[in-house]
C-alpha cells in the first residue's frame, strides 16, 4: 500500500484529498496544527485504518517513520481575513514548512505536490493567466504575505527539483469551493451564502465589476489527482474558466437561496485582483483534464451544507481564535 502524506488535511481542500487518496487505496498520513483546520472535517476519517492523524506544525521538524511515496503541501492560510490576522505564520507556512517538507521528500526519496495559488499572479495585467506570466504583485502590501509565501513556495521547489534531482509538482489553484468551506472566513462563496441565510445583505468591494472563476472541489481534487502521477514538474492552473463578475454572482446567490437580500458596496481592498481566470489549456493537453461540475450544481451541493450549520455556527462572527499560534 502506497503511502502518502497530505498537509493542511483538516482544512477544505486537505480534508477531501484525504477523501480521495483512501478511496485510490493509500495509506494517508494526515497532518495539521488546527490554524486553520478543523477537525470536523477529518472526523469521518479517524476511524479508517488506512488513515492517521499527527497534529503537528509544519513549520517545526518533521518526523516520520517508516517509507513514504508521496508528501501533498496543502497547509496554509488561504483566506484575506486569515493572512492578515496571522501573517508571519502565513509566511513560515509557505517558506519554513515548505523546506521541511522538500527534506522530508529528499530523505526518503518520495516525490511532492505543493499547492500554490492564482494569487502568484497578483493583480494580473495578462487575462486569461497563462503559467508563463510572471504576475503583478505588489510584494510589501498587506496581501504580499500570502502572494510572496507562493511565490517563495514554487522559488524553492524548482530549486530542489534541480539541484537535488527531486520529483516535485506544482498546482496553482483557482478559486475553489464546496462543502467544508469555512462560514465567514472573508472568501466571497462562505460569506454571500452566510449572509443570505442569516437575512443580511450582501456585501460587495468595490462596484462589483471585478471577476473570479469558480472551480468546484470535485474537479479541482481530480486535476491535483492527474498532475501528481504526471511527468510534468513545472506549475499548472487548476481552475474553472466560466468568468463571473461579483455582482452578477451575488444576485446568483440570491436567487439561488430564494432570499430578498439587497447588495451594498463598500470599498475594495487594498490590492484585491480585479480579474481572476485561468487558462487551462497545459492541463487540458497534459492531464485531460477540464471542470466538469456546472457553476448552478456545484452552487446548490454547498448551499445544501451551509444550510446544514447550526443556528450557533451561522451566527458566529468570528470562526477562528488564532491566539495560541501568535506569539507576542
Amino acid at each position: 500500500m502506497k503511502k502518502v502524506l497530505i498537509t493542511g488535511a483538516a482544512g477544505f481542500l486537505g480534508s477531501h484529498l484525504s477523501d480521495r487518496f483512501i478511496k485510490e487505496g493509500f495509506h494517508v498520513i494526515g497532518m495539521d496544527n488546527y490554524i486553520t483546520g478543523d477537525s470536523k472535517n477529518i472526523k469521518h476519517l479517524m476511524d479508517n485504518p488506512n488513515f492517521e492523524f499527527i497534529e503537528h506544525d509544519v513549520t517545526e521538524f518533521i518526523k516520520i517513520e517508516g517509507e513514504l511515496d508521496y508528501i501533498l503541501h496543502f497547509a496554509s492560510p488561504a483566506s484575506p481575513i486569515d493572512y492578515l490576522k496571522i501573517p508571519i505564520q502565513t509566511l513560515k507556512v509557505g517558506s519554513l514548512g515548505t523546506h521541511n517538507l522538500l527534506g522530508l521528500a529528499k530523505a526518503k526519496k518520495a516525490r511532492i505536490l505543493i499547492a500554490s495559488t492564482s494569487e502568484v499572479y497578483g493583480d494580473p495585467l495578462v487575462h486569461p493567466q497563462t503559467e508563463d506570466y510572471y504576475g503583478n504583485v505588489n510584494t510589501i502590501g498587506p496581501r504580499g504575505v500570502y502572494d510572496e509565501a507562493k511565490r517563495f513556495q514554487e522559488s524553492i521547489t524548482m530549486a530542489y527539483h534541480r539541484f537535488h534531482g527531486l520529483e516535485t509538482r506544482i498546482v496553482r489553484i483557482f478559486n475553489t469551493y464546496g462543502p467544508r468551506m469555512r462560514l465567514n472566513d472573508g472568501r466571497v462563496i462562505p460569506a454571500f451564502m452566510g449572509q443570505a441565510l442569516r437575512g443580511e445583505d450582501l456585501t460587495v468591494f468595490g462596484n462589483g465589476s471585478q471577476t473570479r472563476s469558480f472551480c468546484y472541489v470535485d474537479d479541482q481534487v481530480e486535476g491535483i489527482y492527474n498532475l501528481l502521477f504526471s511527468n510534468y514538474s513545472y506549475p499548472v492552473n487548476i481552475g474553472n474558466p466560466h468568468e463571473i463578475t461579483i455582482k452578477d454572482f451575488a444576485e446568483e446567490i440570491i436567487k439561488l437561496t430564494g432570499t430578498n437580500q439587497k447588495i451594498i458596496y463598500k470599498e475594495l481592498p487594498t490590492d484585491d485582483p480585479l480579474q481572476r481566470q485561468p487558462d487551462i489549456t497545459l492541463a487540458k493537453k497534459l492531464l485531460n483534464w477540464t471542470p466538469k461540475v456546472e457553476r448552478a450544481e456545484g452552487m446548490e451541493k454547498t448551499f445544501n451544507y451551509f444550510k446544514q450549520l447550526s443556528a450557533e455556527e451561522l451566527n458566529k462572527s468570528e470562526h477562528k481564535d488564532f491566539s495560541k499560534h501568535i506569539k507576542n
